[in-house]
């Protein structure tokens, strides 16, 4: 593809992601900022389809696009130009959410070849990061997942508390923990273990609102706090977290290795403590636990 060559060194340099596909919708080119936005380098996707274990976009309910309502596949077969907001996979294994803007690419006839994707990382956890370095990383960040600590979760759950207390300001509390996880240390090492709480972390994490806190509990087990005026909106994010990070994977040594999360989610009543809120939504936790895993309970 001539107009590839042209411009490859000026593509190569922009910060958003660009990727070419052919007619047969596979990657002719993948410039410098998508292999920084997804972590594939251009010789691990060209010649690729992105439905091949790649990109996989999904959308806000975790409907899977490559295999119903692609843009670039309508754009390709229509000529329309789309943009919409998607979450691409991470060679990691989190999802990115990202806006894309699709347009085809013709021939001198004016027949369409192929179409190019340019999109950019509308992630949320590069904020949550800059907030949390602000606050003292040190005491504050989990060195692994790069999201809050516990310290950072008590902190903040109190902070809530104290709003809710003078201000009647309701909040949600999440309890998620990642099933079967001591499985995954066995079967494929504590390095397996590790990635699995990143991918599982800055996924969460790339759901919250700004107003939202996601942190690290403690092992496999994570806190959310959500400001919400009712369950049905705590009950709505919880179900988003379980479901994307359901559809999320990661790769090691030619390895998929997937997980699911249990999640008990509950909001504030008059009487809580910060204790009994985070024992009431661990207790709903387990009862997703011994209900089957991969749900959520609340109460």
């Amino acid at each position: 593809m001539k107009s590839i060559a042209n411009y490859r060194e000026v593509l190569a340099t922009i910060t958003d992601g660009i990727y070419f596909t052919d007619t047969d919708r596979r990657i002719a080119f993948w410039n410098k900022g998508a292999e920084r936005i997804t972590g594939y380098a251009e010789n691990e996707v060209k010649g690729s389809r992105c439905s091949d274990n790649i990109l996989r976009h999904i959308d806000d309910s975790g409907n899977e696009l490559c295999i119903n309502g692609c843009p670039l596949a309508a754009t390709r077969g229509d000529g329309i130009m789309r943009e919409v907001n998607v979450y691409l996979h991470h060679k990691e294994g989190h999802r990115v959410p990202v806006s894309v803007r699709v347009s085809p690419m013709y021939d001198e006839r004016g027949r369409i070849t192929g179409a190019v994707e340019i999109f950019s990382d509308n992630s949320k956890h590069r904020q949550i990061i800059m907030e949390l370095e602000s606050l003292k990383s040190e005491v504050y960040l989990d060195p692994l997942t790069e999201i809050g600590n516990r310290k950072y979760a008590l902190e903040r759950l109190q902070n809530r508390m104290n709003e809710f207390r003078a201000f009647n300001i309701p909040f949600g509390v999440l309890f998620i923990d990642v099933d079967k996880f001591k499985s995954v240390n066995d079967n494929y090492g504590h390095e397996a273990g590790d990635l699995v709480l990143k991918m599982t972390a800055r996924t969460a994490a790339n759901l919250m609102r700004k107003v939202d806190v996601i942190a690290r509990w403690g092992g496999e087990e994570f806190i959310a706090i959500i400001p919400a005026k009712d369950i049905k909106t705590v009950k709505t994010l919880a179900e988003r977290i379980r479901v994307f990070i359901a559809k999320s994977w990661l790769e090691l040594s030619g390895t998929i290795i997937k997980v699911t999360i249990s999640v008990g989610a509950t909001l504030v009543q008059e009487a809580d403590s910060s204790e009994d809120i985070i024992a009431r939504a661990d207790t709903l936790m387990y009862q997703s636990k011994t209900g089957g895993r991969n749900r959520v309970t609340i109460g």
